[in-house]
């Protein structure tokens, strides 16, 4: 704390000198300076706070003044006359004709989203709509699956390359020969063979964009919402080009049309034609190839089957012996192996395993000798995670049939 004047000795007596009363008025009036400073620094302080509090008022008192104002509601631009602009609102489907400033009318268009107060008046031009739930389907990381790691595949996956990567890597190849690439290609087999390896394998060699869903993500419960929400993903498509859509369980939203009278049945097939619609429609797609996957392609719908939506149909069935080979040893890469563990013996032991079960082998057998506290895994454990493998699927079967 610095000194106070009155902490200063004033030798004002008649036997003090001359020299120490000048001094003594020198000491002052260097403690009176240093107060002067310390007060400044605190003006200085002070003046800062007042303004932050001053900005925190003004950002308040404008988030005050918009809540307090009428909410704007959504409208589309229908037409555009001599006389006004036609808009109909959302929700209600009133149209009105309302006039607008010269500079909105150069802004909007017939299909515009416009923003309208109470009046109906037009106010602000909107954005163009598209979904939030499309544009998170969007792949930002590519996954780490490689056609290295896809065993017993190789016509199919060459298949899928042709269909998918040669279009988009080398158009000119299609140019030179006068006929249009495929468009898409419809993966079907049992579950577990490697259908949504493939799509993730695509995914991670192509530089194109890569958008994946299932089709239970389209099905919904008010009308006309899946139907916008297939429209919206083909509009960020479209806007990402070159792009690839991965529709995995396609059979949720493609199954065969019946005359069935319920809403939800009529909301899927509803659905199912928008999607129809944007893979071979009026409106040209563009450099967009599609990917789909099911296990259940008896339940399709004709309509779907079509070339011209799927111009390739590829079976995806269980691996032969040489391939459930070549996927034993894509699995056992990192594993630590006795001598006694040969590929050959136990693709041919396990017969009728799919890929995912080769994968389950793998991973059981390793928790065998996790449990017998051992480094190295043997074939007994191979053999023994099959057994209880298989054990497992046939007692879910039962339970299924007796369900």
């Amino acid at each position: 704390m610095t000194d106070t004047v009155d902490d200063v000795d004033q030798p004002y007596d008649t036997d003090a000198s001359q020299q120490e009363k000048i001094e003594s008025l020198e000491e002052r009036i260097d403690i009176l300076d240093g107060q002067n400073e310390e007060m400044r620094d605190k003006l200085l302080d002070a003046n800062a706070e007042n303004n932050k509090y001053k900005q925190k008022l003004e950002r308040l008192t404008h988030e005050n003044k918009k809540l307090k104002q009428s909410p704007l509601f959504v409208a589309t631009v229908q037409e555009m006359t001599d006389d006004g602009v036609i808009i109909k609102q959302h929700g209600n489907n009133q149209e009105a004709v309302t006039e607008v400033t010269p500079e909105t009318r150069e802004e909007i268009e017939p299909g515009s989203r416009v923003a309208v107060n109470n009046s109906l008046s037009v106010v602000t031009d909107l954005s163009d709509e598209t979904d939030v739930r499309a544009r998170v389907m969007e792949v930002e990381e590519s996954p780490g699956v490689n056609y290295e790691d896809i065993g017993g595949l190789e016509e199919q996956m060459n298949e899928v390359r042709e269909t998918v990567e040669l279009p988009l890597e080398s158009p000119e190849m299609f140019t030179d020969v006068g006929i249009e690439p495929p468009s898409g290609v419809l993966l079907h087999g049992p579950p577990g063979t490697g259908k949504t390896m493939l799509a993730k394998a695509v995914a991670n060699q192509t530089d194109a964009t890569f958008i994946k869903m299932a089709g239970s993500e389209l099905v919904h419960k008010f009308i006309g919402e899946g139907a916008k929400l297939v429209r919206d993903l083909f509009e960020v498509a479209r806007e990402h080009e070159p792009a690839v859509i991965f529709i995995d369980e396609i059979d949720a939203i493609a199954s065969k049309r019946t005359d069935s009278k319920t809403s939800g049945d009529a909301e899927v097939q509803r659905t199912m034609m928008q999607l129809l619609s944007e893979m071979d429609g009026f409106e040209e797609r563009g450099e967009v190839r599609i990917i789909a996957a099911t296990n259940r392609f008896d339940m399709l719908d004709r309509a779907i089957l079509r070339p011209g939506r799927f111009d390739r149909l590829i079976e995806v069935p269980k691996p032969n012996a040489e391939g459930r080979e070549k996927i034993f040893e894509i699995h056992t890469r990192g594993m630590n192996l006795a001598d006694d563990v040969t590929f050959e013996e136990l693709a041919t032991d396990i017969a009728e395993a799919s890929g995912a079960d080769i994968k389950a082998i793998c991973t059981e057998a390793g928790m065998f000798a996790i449990r017998d506290d051992r480094t190295e895994v043997r074939m007994e454990d191979f053999h023994e995670a099959w057994t209880k493998i298989d054990t497992d699927e046939v007692d879910a079967d039962v339970s299924k049939t007796f369900a």
